[in-house]
């Protein structure tokens, strides 16, 4: 069983979900065929959920891995509401859910064991408490090995890290959304938690994208509405000119913003050459020079929009904005 660390997994990891039709259509033998050049790179982990798909995102992960199980760290996340569940609550921590979906999880990624096991969105009806500590019973069971949370506030971590050790907190942060930040990202570091840093990419905005499908979850994001994307468009131009002056794409330059904070991202992309550029911000140094002009145009709280519909945000901590500077 693969140890979680820094030094296991590398600059960056790979996020699975647009995989299932998030972003528009996928294709599963395409996707495959990235998932294994992502591996051919040296990406190590690789990042999916159960809810992902209703399930659709771990079952084809598992195909893209068998026979090179060896070769990655495993993430797949629970408590997000899945179709099937009977009740409409939308996060669900409890210890009989956790254990549950893991079993699940195991079957449809085909797989003996995960390396890392998230709990997806805290559950506001659920002590932390008890949530990590069926978390520390997998482990010890041999089930999991290791423990994470995503989207937890700063006083969240604390009160899990007293009861197991915490390996990964993950939560959105790039350019644009700098909120982590204020709190939680100096917790996670004080309590040596990585962080993982998932939508680097501004949900691809920072790389130059657009929505153009209509099953494209973006329509439904404020950033993605008229007014806000031209407003957002104008500070993009920042990362436009510091990649110009390196010769490199503006994902470069904003993932490469994301790893100097000594966070790890996991941008999720459907095509080969996507990947290959997006793997090639690892050996891209940016000057502090680069890093104070682009924070200077993304200054914290800045971005037009909320980051989510206002019934995902709701699942998320709401942080005080950190002091620009």
């Amino acid at each position: 069983m693969t140890a979680f660390s820094r030094e296991s997994i590398g600059l960056q990891g790979y996020g699975c979900m647009g995989l299932s039709n998030s972003y528009g259509r996928a294709d599963d033998a395409a996707s495959i065929r990235t998932i294994h050049r992502a591996l051919e790179l040296g990406v190590t982990l690789i990042d999916t959920a159960n809810v992902y798909g209703a399930g659709h995102n771990e079952e084809l992960v598992g195909k893209a891995l068998a026979g090179k199980r060896d070769k990655v760290v495993l993430a797949t996340k629970f408590g997000l509401r899945l179709p099937s569940d009977p009740e409409e609550r939308r996060v669900n921590g409890s210890p009989a859910y956790a254990r549950a979906r893991l079993e699940e999880s195991l079957r449809r990624l085909n797989v003996d064991y995960i390396d890392l096991y998230y709990l997806h969105r805290v559950d506001p009806l659920v002590p932390i408490e008890d949530s990590v500590g069926e978390l520390a019973k997998l482990k010890q069971e041999g089930k999991i090995g290791a423990i994470g949370l995503s989207e937890a506030s700063a006083d969240t971590l604390r009160q899990a890290q007293g009861v197991h050790p915490i390996a990964a907190l993950q939560s959105e942060f790039s350019l644009w959304e700098r909120h982590v930040e204020a709190d939680i990202l100096p917790t996670a570091n004080e309590l040596g938690i990585v962080f993982i840093a998932y939508s680097p990419l501004g949900r691809g905005f920072l790389a130059g994208s657009q929505p153009t499908e209509a099953d494209d979850r973006r329509h439904h994001h404020p950033r993605f509405q008229p007014g806000a994307v031209e407003a957002n468009a104008a500070r993009r131009a920042t990362i436009e000119a510091v990649a110009a002056r390196h010769g490199v794409s503006i994902a470069q330059v904003s993932l490469a913003w994301v790893i100097a904070r000594a966070t790890v991202p996991i941008p999720g992309t459907r095509h080969i050459a996507h990947l290959e550029t997006n793997l090639a911000a690892n050996t891209l140094a940016l000057s502090a020079e680069d890093i104070a002009e682009l924070e200077a145009a993304f200054p914290v709280g800045s971005t037009v929009g909320e980051r989510y519909p206002a019934s995902a945000l709701a699942t998320v901590p709401r942080e005080p904005v950190a002091q620009a500077g």
